[in-house]
């Protein structure tokens, strides 16, 4: 037990050097994958048939190619085209078209899940298509899609791993180096533990996100504050 104490010591500086690079990778993706999902998503059920086949198109093609190759693409077949971005530009923008481009589909799902009825009720008061989704739709399929983008988001957590491919110091990285002097079960059995922790910190985040929007919408029951608040309400 000590000697795992001492090499957490030793180590720690470094695996916090890593740990911080895999929260800006997951920080950066998990945006911009928010972002494309909601652009791909809105686009897929729109009206304009030539909006729909771009977003089928972009969404295919992101889902259907490797994560690997499209970090390696970036990375090292961009700057042939004289565009040269840095390694964790490459990492982030990787992540958020790859789990963006699933997130559409999250999104898409969510949006032809709210009943028709609602849909025609906004038609019938001739709201803008803007104020619709805002005051109607959305609040709707926004509780629908998040269980959805939590699995996502926990999926991008471990994803983050594959930067060490483009060079990269992150967690993975700096794990590798670690299990040639601590050994493989403590340099990744610690790799674990933080790989864990981050990503319940953001299915924690998401799932309070999930809750207030069902109790937005009147779908969560609120809990009783106190015990005599219990026994008025069974009485």
């Amino acid at each position: 037990m000590s000697s795992l104490i001492d090499t957490l010591v030793t180590w720690w500086p470094r695996l916090w050097d890593g740990l911080l690079i895999t929260l800006q990778l997951s920080v950066g993706g998990a945006v911009l994958a928010f972002v494309v999902a909601i652009v791909l998503g809105l686009a897929s059920i729109s009206k304009v048939a030539v909006l729909r086949g771009i977003s089928r198109v972009i969404v295919e093609f992101f889902r259907g190619t490797s994560l690997v190759v499209q970090l390696f693409w970036f990375f090292y077949v961009m700057p042939q085209f004289g565009i040269e971005l840095g390694a964790a530009t490459c990492a982030i923008l990787a992540l958020g078209l790859n789990y963006g481009a699933y997130g559409a589909e999250v999104v898409r799902g969510s949006l032809n899940a709210v009943p028709e009825g609602q849909w025609e009720v906004t038609t019938a008061l001739s709201m803008p298509w803007a104020v619709q989704m805002r005051r109607v739709i959305w609040p709707q399929a926004w509780a629908l899609m998040l269980p959805g983008m939590n699995n996502l988001m926990v999926m991008l957590v471990k994803g983050t791993s594959l930067a060490l491919l483009v060079t990269l110091q992150d967690l993975t990285f700096v794990t590798d180096d670690m299990r040639r002097s601590a050994g493989t079960f403590v340099a990744f059995g610690i790799a674990l533990l933080l790989y864990y922790l981050v990503a319940l910190a953001f299915s924690t985040a998401l799932r309070w996100l999930e809750r207030r929007a069902q109790r937005r919408l009147g779908l969560r029951p609120t809990r009783a504050k106190t015990t005599k608040d219990v026994a008025e309400a069974v009485a």
